[in-house]
């Protein structure tokens, strides 16, 4: 099967439908998120406080991921739990408005974790349910390239707005993207997601209805490939995590406007990513994850350098050049390889779950470790301790190759149990 035919899985609405909504949950889903940091040391919080509040986020989140790749695999009602996530990122957001008291603020940061968590599965189990696995990379490739789009307009009109009319108008667009998203979500034919392929079971590989917690660790727990893949995001994250926000802090520390620094630092980081994921899919389909991956996270050594002798406003541009390549480049290769290791076991949202929570274990820890760093020993430092976290990523990465290559470099569509196990 050729490229182009594999691109043309699923019909055109149900195709465009999904890249429409990717592109508008893009701002729904971050809502005030990025602007977060800047808002609550507007309103007198300190870094350390900041970073606490935004990894009790990180830690809610990374306990529901793998129970939300469960119900995903379990449910076929993909569409619902995308409409319902949604709402409730935005409600969750809204709070932050009324209140800036640290138990409101920590609990927005709960709701929007456990709501986001069911997101990112639900839509890869859509995507793979339309195009199968054969045309999963491709089509994730693009969905990628159209969030980052999505994250680009939005924190653009956000940073404009903000200064325009105040953080108010920042709350007012992402719900405003939220109607686009359920909008786009209902425009995908439901009869046109096939929800055994959707959890990596294609029809000739028999049914299972059976999906779980517990089946998902212990698929993590068996699965070397899986398992080396999900402890080297782990590292690279709890360097990755908190760097931008305390970037952020610490040039708008400065004379600058916050929300435009805000905004213009995802803004630069989000146009490089949609260039990155495109690379990561051609990529992908002539040589496989394995470089896609370690060359993420070669970057972030190189990037915390950079933020730490250069905290300027013009230092943004290589910091988040950077940090685009890097993630837009993660955004394609994690979830592609993932399908393509679990292909045929019909646990994939699980495994995307899984990993996702060893992942988020990093995440989560970052901003708090780097916000205390920052207290006691200043940005400069921070941010080098931060980039060097990836180097025990880099180092698990090119140890385990001889297991890795092989799963990385695998035909999309092959189960790869024998070589996981």
């Amino acid at each position: 099967m050729s490229d182009d035919q594999v691109a043309l899985k699923g019909s055109t609405r149900a195709r465009g439908a999904l890249e429409a909504l990717n592109f508008s949950m893009a701002d729904m889903q971050a809502g005030i998120g990025p602007f977060l940091g800047v808002f609550l040391q507007g309103k007198g919080w300190a870094t350390g406080a900041i970073g606490t509040v935004m990894t009790i986020g990180g830690v809610a989140g990374m306990l529901m991921t793998a129970p939300a790749g469960a119900l995903i695999d379990a449910t076929k009602k993909k569409r619902i739990a995308v409409i319902v996530s949604g709402i409730f990122t935005v409600l969750a957001s809204t709070l932050i408005w009324f209140s800036q008291s640290i138990w409101v603020v920590a609990t927005s940061q709960i709701a929007t974790a456990i709501a986001g968590a069911a997101i990112g599965p639900a839509v890869a189990g859509i995507t793979l349910g339309i195009v199968r696995q054969n045309g999963f990379n491709r089509q994730n490739g693009r969905n990628q390239a159209w969030n980052h789009a999505g994250n680009m307009v939005g924190a653009a009109l956000s940073g404009y707005l903000g200064w325009k009319f105040g953080f108010g108008a920042v709350f007012v667009l992402a719900a405003l993207f939220g109607v686009l998203a359920i909008v786009s979500v209902l425009m995908i034919p439901e009869a046109e997601i096939d929800h055994q392929a959707a959890r990596g079971l294609e029809k000739d590989d028999g049914k299972d209805d059976d999906a779980g917690k517990a089946d998902g660790f212990k698929m993590l727990l068996h699965n070397k490939p899986l398992l080396i893949l999900a402890a080297s995001l782990a590292f690279f994250h709890l360097g990755n995590g908190g760097l931008l926000p305390l970037y952020t802090l610490a040039v708008a520390s400065k004379d600058v406007n916050p929300a435009i620094f805000a905004a213009e630092m995802i803004v630069v980081a989000q146009a490089v990513m949609i260039v990155a994921a495109i690379v990561a899919m051609r990529s992908a389909e002539a040589k496989g994850y394995w470089l896609v991956i370690l060359v993420t996270f070669l970057i972030l050594p190189v990037r915390g350098l950079i933020a730490s002798y250069f905290i300027t406003s013009w230092g943004v541009f290589p910091v988040q050049i950077l940090d685009g390549i890097a993630a837009g480049l993660q955004s394609v290769a994690v979830p592609g390889l993932v399908a393509r290791i679990l292909a045929g076991t019909g646990r994939v949202n699980v495994g995307q779950g899984a990993v996702m929570t060893v992942q988020g274990v990093g995440a989560s820890l970052s901003p708090a470790v780097g916000g205390w760093i920052a207290e006691g020993l200043g940005y400069h430092v921070t941010f080098i301790v931060l980039g060097a976290f990836s180097l025990v990523s880099i180092a698990l990465w090119v140890g385990f190759a001889g297991s890795l290559k092989p799963a990385c470099a695998g035909k999309p569509g092959a189960p790869l149990r024998a070589v996981a196990a």
